[in-house]
């Protein structure tokens, strides 16, 4: 790729970029579009948008920039949680790492590479892109120990930043256990696999077991049931019909006028509810009522249930220990917050869980080779003998002047590729649902791992071995020989990674920004559907697409920060725009429902330690290629280094994360005895679980029909004598009735429509 296509596409990146970031600034000043970029805000703090008509709201400003900086990470840590606060400062080590990468590489070897070969240069934006990298120099060259040194300062100084952050996300996460409100999470055990006893209920079984063998901190047990899809339909329905079953005894009163509603596309009128006359509704209180026995919910017990203790140290023990001699039976887990169980998969048979691992990891292996052709396909196109064969249709296009070529070679594919990677994340995350995961954190944190293998995979070593290497060798017929064929071939796909950063980091960073679904779909429901607005509903932030993102580029600007140094100014733009957009969708539009405490961070750490120690074995295949055996001897201790850094890693600090500290947990427990408090903390354990919250009767708000303008508190007599009983004044009737469902009012039938609706937007919300 030439130097001028590269500059093609970085202006076409920020053009979309400033007219998005300028769009934005205009449209959420918008009344109309609070509810898309303040969904947070509003939620949670009440909080509301002048509606004034002033020109401010037309003129796009950067002030949202500066307060999303303004604040603190404490102001952050109370509105979004510790996973923000994780993902914040993932971006905040990338930028430091990543600057002092640019600033040694850019000024330190990029000049060596440019000038390292004596060869006759032109303009520069007619050279070509391998005249940066470390393609260029000359074997045998004696500058090599520049590159070595540089590798060794990004490695170091990479290491101790990384210990730091690990540090402070472990010292919040203790101070997150300390939390004012208490969590139930920390007084609950999750019990599965509970053998069944033919002469004994499961709640039964529960109770012996624990009472028995936890008798000193044993407070009480929930059983869970099993509510699959089909449960919660019938459940659904069920409360539907209860509602119903009243509403075939009211008659209707015939002053009233049918109600004429208009369509919001076509502007037509629609008069499909009519009077029907008294005398023809047939009276209907000698009907029998539905018996309510037969709309109970016959739930059935599954071998599961939620158990209580006393102290957070006693279900702590109770978790950790194994509780039969059979691993398979009673097996117990520190219960999930109650607003992060994932209730469709609490009660799926513990036995099954390990086939249900084992098909999806066949099911990633199986998608992520089959992503193989269009990756493949995508990246011949970056080349221009390829593009001409594989779309022979573009031949006209290409023999257009010679910008019109950079932009097809520069731009094309990695839109193309951004475009099919839409669809991984879904498919992960349906991946990661089969696996039967308890809680919402726990698949997708699953789905996280997911995506991030899957792109590395795919974006990375596929790119690379699909690019080149199979035009020439079998690149896994020796894997010794691996780090030498990566040295090779890196430094020639630098072009497809530049233009990946632009199109996948810029673009994207920008659409992220603007929300365009969020747009289309509040514009379709309040414009075309005439709808009220869900306030009850804000997304939750996709830290299963986003972290595997970040980490991608960061693992990109580490292969290349030595052997093409050209990618890391662009990384850099991305890492400090994404630092702001992030802060301010985390603080105004999304809403943190569930929490895990800052588990995000391992997988952030380990994918650090896997980028460099993949650079240091490309970079010790590269000192191999060029024939400089200072450089690769002293390579290899650093990959030693490496790897033991990451293990005292492991040892002092990963504990914190899988379990809390015992010494934490009884010095919360004596405190709350002290205070009072723990007498409180066991009444609310009683309500923290609750498995059906649609099972209590659901109030529906009055619905008033007004017949005419005149009469507002009910419908005139109109044609009729006027006269009305006693019984008629104190219970005005203004109901209509639908031609075929006689008898059922339709005030009533939209009652019935809204607790549905209800209903519905419950079960969406327990799956989000």
């Amino acid at each position: 790729m030439k130097i001028s296509a590269l500059l093609t596409s970085a202006g076409i990146n920020i053009g979309l970029c400033v007219l998005f970031l300028s769009l934005y600034s205009v449209l959420r000043k918008q009344p109309a579009n609070v509810r898309v970029y303040f969904g947070r805000r509003i939620s949670e703090e009440h909080s509301r948008l002048r509606e004034a008509f002033i020109l401010e709201r037309f003129v796009p400003s950067t002030g949202w920039i500066v307060k999303a900086l303004r604040y603190t990470e404490e102001e952050l840590l109370a509105a979004a949680g510790l996973d923000a606060v994780a993902f914040n400062r993932m971006l905040v080590f990338s930028i430091r790492i990543f600057s002092l990468a640019a600033l040694l590489c850019v000024f330190g070897i990029l000049p060596l590479h440019y000038y390292g070969k004596n060869i006759l240069h032109s303009r520069i934006p007619s050279e070509d892109l391998d005249i940066f990298t470390i393609g260029n120099v000359e074997v045998r060259s004696r500058w090599l120990w520049v590159h070595c040194l540089v590798l060794y300062i990004i490695s170091g100084v990479a290491c101790i930043l990384l210990y730091l952050e690990y540090r402070h996300i472990a010292r919040l996460r203790l101070l997150h256990l300390k939390r004012a409100t208490p969590n139930p999470g920390q007084f609950t055990v999750l019990v599965r696999g509970i053998p069944k006893i033919t002469k004994e209920s499961c709640s039964s079984a529960v109770d012996d077991f624990f009472t028995k063998y936890h008798g000193s901190s044993y407070l009480f047990h929930q059983v869970v049931y099993k509510v699959g899809k089909v449960q919660k339909i019938m459940t659904g329905a069920k409360k539907a019909c209860r509602k119903l079953k009243h509403f075939t005894d009211t008659t209707v009163d015939q002053s009233c006028k049918a109600i004429t509603y208009r369509c919001c596309l076509c502007g037509a009128s629609s008069n499909s509810f009519h009077l029907l006359p008294t005398d023809e509704v047939v009276p209907s209180r000698g009907k029998a009522d539905l018996d309510d026995s037969s709309l109970n919910m016959d739930n059935e017990e599954c071998a599961a249930a939620f158990v209580f203790f006393k102290t957070r140290y006693g279900a702590l023990v109770a978790s950790d220990v194994l509780q039969t001699s059979n691993p398979t039976k009673w097996v117990t887990d520190p219960a999930p917050e109650p607003n992060d169980v994932y209730w469709s998969n609490i009660w799926l048979p513990y036995k099954q869980l390990w086939i249900r691992r084992i098909a999806t990891l066949l099911g990633s292996i199986v998608f992520m080779l089959l992503f193989l052709a269009p990756v493949t396909f995508i990246n011949g196109l970056s080349q221009l003998d390829q593009l001409q064969k594989r779309l022979p249709f573009l031949n006209g296009i290409l023999k257009q002047p010679h910008h019109m070529v950079q932009l097809i070679t520069g731009y094309l594919p990695s839109v193309i590729l951004q475009i099919f990677l839409y669809s991984v994340a879904p498919i992960m995350m349906l991946f990661s649902t089969l696996e039967g995961p308890v809680s919402h954190s726990e698949r997708k944190r699953s789905a996280c791992c997911k995506v991030l293998y899957f792109l590395i995979w795919n974006v990375f070593f596929v790119n690379v071995v699909s690019g080149t290497v199979l035009k020439q060798l079998d690149f896994f017929s020796s894997p010794k020989d691996i780090p030498v064929q990566l040295a090779k071939v890196i430094p020639g796909q630098a072009s497809f990674f530049i233009t990946y950063v632009l199109t996948s980091g810029w673009a994207s960073l920008s659409s992220e920004l603007m929300q365009l679904f969020g747009l289309i779909y509040n514009f379709i429901r309040k414009y075309v559907l005439r709808m009220k607005e869900d306030t009850e509903f804000v997304p939750s932030f996709p830290y299963h697409t986003e972290v595997p993102k970040v980490l991608l580029f960061g693992l990109l600007g580490f292969t290349c920060s030595v052997l093409a140094p050209l990618i890391l100014p662009f990384l850099l733009v991305y890492f400090f725009l994404g630092y702001v957009v992030y802060r301010n969708q985390l603080l105004n539009v999304y809403r943190t429902r569930y929490d895990t405490g800052g588990l995000y961070w391992p997988i952030i750490h380990n994918t650090v330690i896997f980028s460099l120690v993949l650079t240091q074995i490309i970079c010790l295949g590269v000192f191999g290629l060029k024939v400089s055996p200072v450089a690769a001897g002293f390579t290899i201790p650093l990959i030693i280094f490496t790897l033991l850094f990451n293990q005292y890693c492991r040892t002092r600090l990963l504990p914190l994360f899988s379990t809390f500290p015992a010494q934490n947990l009884i010095d919360m427990d004596r405190e709350d005895e002290l205070s009072g408090r723990m007498e409180h903390i066991h009444q609310r354990l009683h309500t923290a679980y609750c498995q059906f919250p649609d099972s209590e009767d659901i109030q529906l708000e009055e619905i008033r029909t007004v017949g005419n303008d005149e009469d507002v508190g009910g419908c005139s007599s109109g044609g009729s004598n006027g006269k009305e009983t006693l019984q008629e004044q104190q219970q005005p009737r203004r109901d209509l009735s639908h031609p075929t469902l006689k008898g059922l009012p339709v005030s009533r039938l939209q009652n019935a429509v809204r607790c549905v609706t209800f209903l519905i937007r419950l079960q969406k919300r327990g799956l989000s």
